[in-house]
This record gives C-alpha cells, structure tokens and sequence, in this order.
C-alpha cells in the first residue's frame, strides 16, 4: 500500500488509500484540462476571492489541521501550528500580489512601443514531500492557480490525510471542479502524467535522484519545471559572533522539523578561536532535548517522520563512523517506542569519507574547525549543494561580504528566518534550479509574450 498514515510516534497504522486507477487518472487530468480552458479568462479578482477564502480556511482550521500533520509525520503540534499559518499566509500574498506582479511591463525599443505580458500555460503537475505538508502544497498552489494556471499533485505517501484536506479546502473555498487535484498515484503513473501533452509543467520537491529522474523525464518532453532539491547548508561562525544568541539559532537551525529540512543548518562551521566554547554549549543544549509525545506542547525531541526514514539515518551515521568520522553525542535511536533518534554530532569528517559530501535529512550535526573567514568560506563552498546557508558575527558589513561569497541560493545573516512569503526560495548545483515564493515563485509557469508596435517600413 503506497499512501499510508502510520503514526511515527507509536508505529501505529492510522488509514491506509488506494491508489487511483489508470482510469480515474485520465479523468482527473481530463478535467483539470477542461478547468483551465475556464479559469484561464477569469479575473484576478475572481481568482483572488477562492484563494483568500482558502487561506482564511486554513487560518480559521490551523487546529484540526496541525493534528493530521503532527498524526501523520511527527512534527511538533507548535512547529505544526506554525507551518499551517504560514501556509495560510502564502496564499494570502499571492491573492493580494499577483495582478501586480503579472502586470504588463513596458519596454523601451528604439523604434514604437513594446511590452512583455505574461499568461498561463495551463495543467501543471506538482510532486510534493512529507516534510512540509501543507507549506510544499501552499507555495506552488498560492502562485500558480492565481497567475491562471491549473494544478493536479502527487503528495507523498506518507501524508495522505494531509494531501486530501488541502484539496478541500480549496473545494470549499469555491474552486472548480480541476482546480486543484490531489493524486494518489504510484510512480509510473507520475510519469505518464509528465509525458501527457495536456500537461504542460513540473514542478518538484525532493531528493536529487527524485529530481534528476523528472527532470530528465520533463526534459526529454521539452515541458519546463522547476526543481527544489536538498541541502547541505553551512552555518558559518566568525569570531565576532554572540555565541549564546548564535548556539540558541545553531539548535533550531539543526532541530527544527527534528532536522528534516532542506535549508537546515547541516555544516556547522567554526573558526578555532571559538570552536570549543561553541561545540560545548551546542552538545549541551541538544542533550537537554527530551523525546516525546509531538502533540504534547513540552515536547522538545519530535520523532522522526518513518521507520525507514530513522533507519537511513542511522545506517549514514555508522558508515561516517566507520569511515573516520568522530561521534561527539548520540548516533543512536532513542530507547523508547516510535521513530526517535537521539541528537547526534560528527566530528573529524574527512573529505574522502561520505559524510562530508552527503546530506544527513534529521538530528545530526556535522562539524568543522577552520582557521578563518577565508577558510570557512572555502568549505563551505566544497559542497555539491546550494541552496542555503549563513553567516554569524556582530559585523553585519563583514557578514554581507561572506554571504556574497558563499555559493548558495540563499544566504542569512545572523538568522536563518526563510518563513516570509515575499522571499524567493531556491538554490543551485544540486539543490536544483527555479524559484518559489516572493515575485519570482509567480513567475516560473508563465508565458512572457513580447508585443511590440511599430509603424516601419520593411528592409529592402
């Protein structure tokens, strides 16, 4: 059974569904084809009335809501409450700012007049993961149904409840039959989903193999996409920073989501004046996290969002060890019922061992001593990531010229606060390409038609 809800706190199966049949596939798409030929003349205004009733839904749901979520893949019921609300908050943005970002902009030819205007395109499929159940869906549902496209997805299996109460909401704020459909498929269906003409783009969240695999697909079908993959971001400390302000943001940074975060805070990078001091008051902050029911507010250690998902976590964890790596704290699963495992840090992490170039997707902090800026610099760039990052010193000049230097899609300075719907989400190398959110997230499933004006005589 490939969309199941089992608990990660207990292990306990709560729903299982059944996937659609190819059938209800080809009616599903049909119908979302037959919607957009609609929506696609409707107003800004008519577009904005649904999405603005839909994120006051999920205002106004933000309880019931946060319980399926924290149900479904373990996320703290506060940190869940938070993920509801922000999501509501994207809609919001787009409903109020999309007119305007979509605007007709004037050119300046040398001859008569021009102007780029933009239009939807039409079906695009999204392919969503569990780690952000409703924020994933919210992001590219906010600006791709305002700009007048349609949207059919395939959330993650794992979070099935979550992915059928996102469709509701849009249903109950009014949406059209093909608005927005959710699709329990399986995984060749998702790709004859890309190869079908009616489908005119993809858009992904997910691992880099996830990615490489519909990018190829998308690509060979020459239909655009966008690609939000994984991270390895540093956490850069110079020897300016505030370090008890620094190590309280070093904690959320790693355990925030139980660390399942693309943009966590993964590489931790220490110049030496400050290494030991550092690491001391990190290890003691993340010891005194305790494991937990997630619905229960006085949680601090959430467990992890599936069995298979701790059990990777640990296999990577002992390879890095065996490999050279040096484990400071943790590495174990917690000796409890459910999917927890204890906070970890790797140290001594070598470049010829795995775990320097890979992505570790929970509890588990990687650490680097360097000698100075220059050298943190450097490897913080010697990743096959980037996607974010961020730098920690009182200089807050000095901290815009490293994060100008950090290769990454995005770079924060003393925070790592990516929640605002006006801020462009994305990265480079492997953490993909495209961006969502902010002015840019609109932008990625529009036609850009030039039109020009000009009373000119033919050459000869």
């Amino acid at each position: 059974m490939t969309y199941q809800s089992i608990n990660p706190f207990n292990g306990e199966t709560v729903e299982s569904f059944n996937e659609m049949t190819d059938r209800e596939l080809e009616t599903a798409i049909q119908t979302a084809a037959t919607c957009f030929e609609a929506w696609r003349k409707t107003s800004y205004a008519e577009r904005a009335a649904i999405i603005a009733k839909a994120a006051a839904l999920m205002h106004s749901n933000v309880n019931a809501l946060a319980d399926k979520m924290t149900l479904e893949m373990g996320k703290r019921i506060s940190e869940a409450r938070g993920e509801v609300e922000f999501s509501s908050r994207i809609l919001a943005y787009y409903a109020k700012n999309a007119e305007r970002f979509l605007a007709p902009v004037k050119l300046n030819p040398t001859v008569g007049e021009a102007h780029m205007e933009s239009s939807p395109i039409g079906v695009i499929f999204g392919i969503e993961p569990w780690n952000f159940p409703y924020y994933q869906l919210a992001r590219v549902a906010g600006p791709h149904l305002m700009a007048g496209n349609v949207l059919i997805v395939k959330h993650a299996g794992c979070v099935p409840q979550c992915a059928i109460a996102f469709e509701r909401l849009l249903i109950e704020a009014g949406a059209p039959v093909g608005l927005y459909t959710n699709l329990l498929i399986s995984h060749d269906q998702a790709d004859q989903v890309i190869d079908d003409p009616r489908i005119k783009g993809v858009c992904l969240t997910g691992s880099v193999t996830a990615g490489q695999s519909v990018a190829a697909r998308a690509g060979k079908n020459l239909k655009i996409s966008s690609m939000e993959l994984g991270g390895s971001d540093a956490f850069i400390v110079l020897e300016d920073a505030d370090l008890e302000r620094t190590v309280k943001w070093a904690v959320w940074g790693r355990m925030y989501n139980t660390g399942q975060t693309c943009c966590a805070a993964k590489r931790f990078i220490v110049v030496e004046s400050l290494a030991d001091k550092f690491l001391e008051k990190f290890q003691a902050a993340l010891g005194a996290l305790k494991a937990g029911d997630p619905m229960d507010e006085k949680t601090t250690l959430g467990p992890l969002s599936s069995e298979a998902a701790l059990v990777q976590l640990l296999k990577q964890v002992d390879d890095a060890v065996a490999k050279g790596a040096k484990l400071v704290m943790g590495g174990k699963r917690v000796d409890r019922p459910g999917s927890f495992m204890a906070p970890t840090i790797l140290t001594d992490i070598k470049p010829e061992n795995p775990a320097f170039r890979d992505e570790f997707f929970g509890p588990v902090a990687l650490f680097f001593r360097v000698k100075n800026e220059d050298e943190a610099i450097a490897l913080a760039n010697d990743s096959d990531f980037g996607l974010g990052g961020s730098v920690w010193c009182k200089d807050t000049a000095r901290g815009k010229r490293v994060a100008s230097r950090v290769e990454t899609g995005m770079m924060f300075i003393n925070n790592i606060d990516w929640s605002d719907a006006e801020l462009p989400f994305g990265g480079i190398k492997n953490s993909g390409y495209g961006r969502e959110l902010g002015d840019m997230g609109i932008q990625e499933f529009v036609n850009k038609k030039l039109v020009r004006v000009a009373s000119m005589d033919a050459p000869a």
